[in-house]
């Protein structure tokens, strides 16, 4: 883990510096995007009903050491949803930073919703390790329903 965080915050920095912090975030969930829709159609079963999609999810995040997903809240009549993540390479265990920093998980859950349901989804982290929590907290819309 060690390593990818040498890589990931070593790639922010180099970003940010030469483009500005909104153009470096906007890359990194363009990653995680990508990233995602091509784990989703290589490594998961699309078809399934959604509780099921979502343990089967679980299940390949820990094999794959990406993290522990949970599923905090689902609005049928909206798409809304509230997931969480812990133990991602991202950011658990970094200290303070006052800001949320998970961007690629952003992109990488939009990315599977948006591969999964067939309709335009945006997932924004809402709270972080960084931030204080425990858990990186996210809160994903269809850009439809807006």
């Amino acid at each position: 883990m060690a390593i990818y965080r040498l890589l990931e915050y070593s790639l922010r920095e180099e970003l940010t510096e030469r483009f500005g912090k909104e153009t470096q975030v906007e890359i990194f969930r363009g990653a995680g995007f990508r990233a995602c829709v091509f784990f989703a159609e290589h490594h998961l079963d699309l078809t399934l009903e959604l509780s099921d999609f979502i343990s089967q999810l679980q299940q390949r995040l820990e094999e794959f050491k990406i993290g522990v997903l949970r599923m905090e809240e689902t609005q049928e009549e909206t798409g809304t949803m509230v997931l969480t993540l812990s133990e991602d390479a991202d950011c658990s265990g970094l200290p303070m930073l006052g800001e949320t920093v998970c961007n690629y998980d952003e992109g990488f859950l939009s990315g599977l919703l948006t591969t999964y349901t067939k309709r335009p989804y945006t997932a924004i982290e809402v709270s972080c390790w960084a931030t204080g929590d425990r858990v990186c907290r996210f809160r994903a819309e269809t850009k439809e329903g807006k």
